[in-house]
């Protein structure tokens, strides 16, 4: 028996039932399909459904109440989506009912209502790219008052969403036409997004960004730091020969990262560290620059980013001086040019 057969059991919809799903999460085959056909119809990897049972165990959530949602987000990195896992409005009021001091939350005030025309491109179900023009009347904002219960007091918290800043693309930044779900519900889908930022407003430290929030956005928005929540999985590779010098762990054991658990400076410093990398191609320096640099679930964070792009990067080390120190890799020619650019601007002033 192959090794393959061995860790698969079989096939529903398409999706393997991973022998994890059985020996950790004590499924069943006839769950297994429910999850694949039912909760999660669209997940494209069975990679993506274990992540959405990882969370709802961690959190002690019902799963077949679907508590999150495997949303796709375009990786620039990679050139192709992820699958990523984030709560669902349903998930983010679980949370703060549990706090014990959620005191409800009034009925959402719409502004008026808009009519405009969005053409683009979008990819269709076999991720090809179309040309669509669509109509979509909505609401040009909502606001939604929660309440939460602060020295005693019953407290309202409000916030005013924009359709047009809210709504998702179903190409990603580089497009304007809505998807499907937006253009069918258009007031249903900025009520979820409008109860989500109210909820964060009155709950910060509890709730993060809703799914449907995230659903047509870009990793490129989780790395920026403008958001800080949900969960992204990565694959490593076996580099074993030809990657030797990666300071890395290897081995094909998924790594589920929690980015609200990673600083939004961190993150910042870990995407230039991979932007400076990705230009010079200076793979080794970068791994031991992390090792140095940052330490924990940071440095796990670091790692698993810089393994993305080192997947679709040539694994090029250029020669560097030698030295004791662990620094940045060096500039690109590009951003050398910037810099002196910047440094004559800032003279000049």
């Amino acid at each position: 028996m192959s090794q393959n057969n061995r860790n698969t059991l079989p096939k529903t919809r398409g999706l393997p039932m991973p022998a994890t799903a059985q020996q950790s999460y004590g499924l069943s085959e006839q769950s297994w399909k429910v999850l694949t056909e039912v909760t999660f119809p669209t997940a494209k990897t069975p990679e993506a459904i274990l992540m959405a049972l990882d969370y709802c165990k961690a959190r002690k959530l019902d799963i077949f109440k679907k508590p999150v949602h495997i949303v796709p987000m375009w990786s620039a990195a990679l050139g192709r989506n992820v699958e990523t896992v984030w709560p669902s409005i349903m998930e983010i009021q679980t949370t703060a009912s549990r706090t014990g001091v959620w005191a409800g939350m009034d009925r959402p005030v719409w502004g008026p209502d808009v009519t405009k025309t969005f053409t683009g491109r979008y990819k269709d179900d076999n991720e090809q790219w179309q040309e669509s023009s669509v109509t979509v009347t909505f609401p040009e904002w909502v606001a939604v008052t929660v309440y939460r219960i602060v020295g005693g007091k019953r407290c309202a918290f409000t916030e005013e969403v924009y359709w047009l800043e809210a709504y998702s693309t179903a190409g990603g930044k580089n497009s304007q036409v809505p998807t499907a779900m937006w253009i069918k519900r258009p007031k249903g889908q900025l009520s979820k997004c409008g109860k989500a930022a109210s909820l964060r407003a009155a709950f910060p430290e509890e709730c993060g960004y809703a799914a449907e929030e995230m659903d047509g956005k870009t990793l490129d928005d989780v790395v920026d730091g403008s958001v800080i929540d949900g969960e992204a999985t990565h694959w490593k590779t076996d580099v074993g020969q030809a990657g030797d010098w990666f300071s890395g762990p290897t081995g094909q054991t998924p790594q589920v990262i929690d980015v609200s658990q990673i600083h939004p400076k961190v993150q910042k410093a870990v995407a230039e560290l991979v932007r400076r990398t990705a230009a010079a191609g200076a793979w080794k320096a970068a791994y031991d620059y992390a090792h140095q640099k940052f330490k924990g679930i940071d440095l796990s964070f670091a790692l698993a980013e810089l393994d993305k792009v080192s997947e679709v990067e040539p694994k090029v080390t250029p020669t560097l001086q030698q030295n004791d120190n662990h620094c940045m890799p060096p500039l690109s020619a590009k951003d050398m040019a910037m810099n002196q650019a910047r440094q004559t601007l800032g003279h000049a002033a």
